[in-house]
């Protein structure tokens, strides 16, 4: 979810690491890729510009090359969708790059159409990539339609990807990284939807679009008289029930950290600083509805999303009066990068609403200390969250490995009883007790207690095999098998199943040490269930 461009998970396909045909039958493919930017989240509010958006994209690994993905271009936009084109780009050429003009995109536009208008556009505008420190890149050729105030807005970029950068695009652009051939040539398409909805219903803007039209009516109610803020709300209210519903928690790190950045710029944005249980619950009942045919998860998991906003909003109106009386106390002088990382650590606050409270007070914000300051605090996240993946294992005795093989147990009955959007966010395993951290939203009753219970120990009393197989990461990924999110794992993984792989209880990545069957197991029982943070629970549970 948290990418920047549709092609990201293709890469591997253009540099040659993969076969397309062999994991999917075609060198061509198609996507609706969900993509989050917060680059431009401070525009957010404009006509344009939005932090969630949805790209869609058509894909050619060496299957077909500029001519045949023009005339589709032309054919979709001009028959299919019914819209004028008002003008093209086309590469000028770079002689610093070794890459010359693009004569054979503008010769195959003027077939299609000999009165279509062509511009020319240098490397900042018209040659797409690389994504990351390396990656294929190319030529693209950018396609204008006009929106409803007669604006002309770029709808779709179609990229010739036909080299292999050995650099960054900055490094690029600075000439210092240098282009060799892919092997094959092939196409990287982009066209928003968002976009390409305000051309095609004719609309000023986005906001005004039928995505975003019963979303706008009720922000109405939160922020009337403030159009840009209505528009924020809406999209970042958006985007936090996309987010929420793909197993996104909120925090002070990581993905987590956007998506509390997002709830707590929406409260910030609100005429009343606040936004009340009821009008989230409607608003995400607005969402969710909208998109319930094409997204029908976002409507299925809408009570727990609900719970989980309504948590982050209420931790963050008690933080916000306690924060306020310390930024008092700071604003005597100009806000130092640490004491603005202070407010955002200790008490929640955006450094947004730092800087908000300080322009009243005519005062200047260090965001470039701040920002120092957060990077630090990211890193001794991430060495700690390394340190409990691989380290949740107190040691490698009888009884930690017999409560570890209980873990897989526990995670998989808590995604039966509680729902499949449950995710484990952290675990500590001891010779007494197995602790596990997980992503839901609210209190576990008795009931469901109980219920996990009896899941685990009659997998335990079934006497199941616990199977260890090695294979190839992709092949684990697509039998479902639970894995940390975002980790990076070897191109061959060890799986562990309880119960044959091929009709498995529960499938995990693990390398910890595990039990030969559940038999040997004895008793399971929760001790306790509690709150650690705001959408993630935690349950101690034993062995006897």
């Amino acid at each position: 979810l948290l990418t920047t461009a549709g092609m990201q998970q293709f890469k591997k396909y253009y540099t040659g690491e993969a076969d397309p045909m062999a994991d999917f039958g075609s060198k061509n493919t198609a996507s609706v890729q969900k993509s989050f930017r917060t680059s431009d989240i401070d525009e957010v509010g404009d006509e344009s510009h939005l932090t969630f958006f949805e790209m869609l994209g058509n894909f050619s690994f060496g299957g077909y090359f500029k001519d045949e993905a023009i005339k589709l271009a032309h054919e979709f936009i001009t028959k299919e969708m019914g819209l004028t084109i008002s003008y093209v780009t086309v590469f000028k050429g770079n002689t610093g790059a070794g890459v010359p003009p693009d004569e054979e995109s503008k010769a195959i536009w003027r077939a299609v159409d000999p009165k279509i208008e062509i511009r020319e556009d240098g490397m900042e505008d018209v040659f797409w990539g690389p994504t990351g420190e390396t990656g294929p890149c190319g030529p693209t050729t950018e396609i204008y339609c006009k929106n409803g105030a007669g604006q002309d807005i770029e709808i779709w970029n179609i990229v010739f990807n036909e080299f292999l950068c050995n650099g960054s695009r900055e490094e690029l652009l600075q000439g210092s990284a240098k282009l060799n051939p892919l092997p094959f040539k092939g196409i990287d398409t982009g066209m928003g939807l968002e976009r390409l909805a305000m051309v095609v219903q004719g609309t000023k803007t986005i906001f005004e679009t039928d995505l975003f039209t019963p979303i706008q009516m009720f922000t109405s109610t939160l922020a009337s008289y403030d159009l840009p803020a209505r528009r924020i709300i809406g999209d970042h209210f958006r985007a936090a029930v996309f987010l929420t519903a793909d197993g996104v928690l909120p925090s002070n790190t990581g993905r987590g950290y956007i998506l509390r950045r997002l709830i707590r710029r929406s409260i910030l944005k609100a005429q009343n600083k606040r936004i009340a249980p009821s009008e989230i619950t409607a608003l995400v009942e607005v969402i969710s509805f909208a998109y319930r045919d094409a997204y029908g998860e976002l409507y299925s998991q809408r009570e727990q999303i609900c719970q989980v906003i309504i948590t982050e909003s209420e931790q963050f109106q008690k933080t916000l009066q306690h924060g306020l009386k310390e930024f008092e106390k700071l604003s005597i002088a100009n806000i130092s990068g640490k004491d603005a990382f202070m407010l955002f650590s200790t008490y929640g606050f955006p450094i947004e609403l730092t800087r908000e409270l300080a322009s009243i007070r005519k005062l200047q914000v260090d965001t470039a200390g701040f920002a120092k300051e957060f990077e630090k605090h990211q890193e001794v996240s991430r060495a700690g969250a390394h340190g409990n993946f691989k380290g949740g294992l107190a040691d490698t005795s009888e009884k930690t490995t017999k409560l570890h093989t209980a873990h897989h147990l526990l995670l998989k009955a808590l995604q039966i009883v509680l729902g499949p959007q449950v995710r484990q966010r952290g675990s500590n395993i001891t010779q007494e007790r197995l602790r596990i951290d997980f992503s839901h939203g609210e209190k576990m009753t008795d009931e469901q207690k109980k219920e996990v219970e009896r899941i685990v120990n009659e997998k335990i009393k079934e006497n199941l095999p616990v199977v260890r197989t090695e294979m190839v990461r992709e092949e684990a990924e697509k039998l479902h098998a639970e894995h940390e999110f975002g980790a990076k794992y070897p191109e061959r993984v060890s799986v562990y199943s309880v119960g044959p792989l091929s009709s498995a209880f529960s499938i995990e990545f693990c390398g910890g040490p595990h039990v030969e069957n559940t038999g040997v197991l004895g008793a399971f029982k929760i001790q306790k269930e509690e709150a650690v943070a705001a959408g993630i629970r935690r349950i101690k549970a034993v062995l006897s």
